[in-house]
């Protein structure tokens, strides 16, 4: 490509994310909310995998479970609330107004839209009537400052009504009002996940009200989070920004122009980063080895990943919806997979053994021991099991 468009090979983009992703061990973060500054977003679908990708990038992994816990239920550094492409996410506070303007608020109309067409589908109460019951479980929310649905429902015993969803189809169901509702209000920005019932690992969440943010106008808010997200995973091309915001394409070639990235050259096309960054970025001084969770933001960070994750891993290390599992890095490629076993054992295999010797097996198995140390006596299983996790997890 000509025009003075600088060509970024793989090993470039790979030192890149090593740093920026706080990988190779002299880039590691001191806190939970760095880590999570520096990633932009966690993936929160899977509780397990907001800690399990925090302790691969700290300093001090036996710290992993109560400073994670202290930034999410204490300080509140980090919430835990929808974002890009309809998922949970576990974001930096300070970031949750330019989430949910960029990304949240067309979701969230379309989900309430749906909410009160299904109700009156089934002959259920009006939108009147679920707006009431709305304001009432946000008042019973804000006096108990964290609730359970059940607890909510004892407040707001209209909570507990259910209505007939899809009737006559072979995916008839029954939703109970504050399912839905409570979906809706954490898509709309009004609550947010709380502590969980159990431990870490537990996908059993209290809500609470979200925290005040202002309202941001779309498009600045769409640019501000574009040029964060590119100067941590820059360079990326225009279909890998699609992807990881959810947008428009239209949205997002309006957001690369406001903050005026810069084009350079990949191996799949021309690729953007953020204004200044299109020189050479030296990578780590030594090779690292990494053991990412299922889900893990770097891991599902692109949507062309073969500069990283060669095609004939996929089918071994994803499952058939394309989440990725738990995952064995090289010196910024995937190398393996890896799961914990009944007994707490981290088991781990290679799939791609290209350049990984020796030495490196034993990299590898330090990770393996190091997360197996802060884990402890805790049992993780993905949410999302994959080929050789469950091959592995016996």
């Amino acid at each position: 490509m000509g025009g003075g468009v600088r060509y970024v090979g793989v090993a470039e983009r790979r030192g890149r994310l090593a740093l920026r992703q706080r990988l190779a061990p002299g880039a590691r973060a001191g806190s939970p909310e760095e880590v999570a500054r520096s990633l932009v977003a966690l993936h929160g679908s899977d509780p397990a995998t907001v800690h399990l990708a925090v302790g691969a990038r700290l300093t001090d992994a036996a710290r992993t479970v109560p400073e994670t816990e202290r930034a999410l239920y204490e300080d509140r550094s980090l919430v835990r609330m929808h974002g890009m492409r309809h998922t949970v996410f576990v974001f930096p506070t300070d970031l949750t107004a330019v989430v949910h303007a960029s990304t949240g608020l067309t979701v969230a109309a379309r989900e309430r839209a749906s909410l009160v067409k299904d109700m009156a589908k089934a002959g259920a109460p009006d939108a009147a009537w679920l707006k009431e019951v709305e304001e009432s479980a946000l008042a019973a929310l804000a006096l108990r400052g964290q609730a359970t649905a059940a607890e909510l429902a004892a407040d707001e015993p209209r909570l507990r009504e259910q209505f007939v969803y899809a009737a006559g189809k072979n995916y008839e169901g029954v939703h109970t009002v504050s399912t839905r509702l409570l979906r809706v209000l954490g898509v709309e920005g009004k609550v947010v996940r709380g502590r969980p019932l159990g431990s870490w690992t537990s996908s059993q969440f209290r809500w609470a009200v979200a925290p005040p943010h202002p309202e941001l106008d779309v498009a600045e808010a769409q640019s501000a989070l574009l040029g964060r997200w590119l100067a941590v995973c820059g360079p990326a091309t225009e279909a890998d920004l699609k992807w990881w915001t959810g947008w428009k394409v239209t949205d997002v070639r309006r957001a690369l122009a406001a903050i005026g990235a810069q084009a350079v050259a990949l191996d799949e096309g021309t690729g953007y980063v953020v204004d200044g960054d299109a020189g050479p970025v030296a990578g780590p001084a030594e090779p690292w080895a990494a053991l990412l969770p299922g889900l893990d933001p770097t891991a599902m960070g692109w949507q062309g990943r073969d500069w990283y994750l060669a095609p004939e891993l996929r089918p071994p290390l994803f499952d058939y919806s394309g989440n990725v599992g738990p995952t064995v890095w090289w010196d910024g490629r995937v190398v393996g997979g890896w799961a914990q076993r009944p007994d707490g054992e981290i088991a781990w295999r290679l799939l791609d053994e290209k350049g990984v010797g020796r030495a490196e097996k034993a990299a590898i198995a330090a990770e393996a021991e190091r997360l197996q140390g802060w884990v402890g006596a805790s049992r993780v299983t993905p949410r999302f099991r994959t080929p050789v996790e469950k091959e592995l997890a016996v």
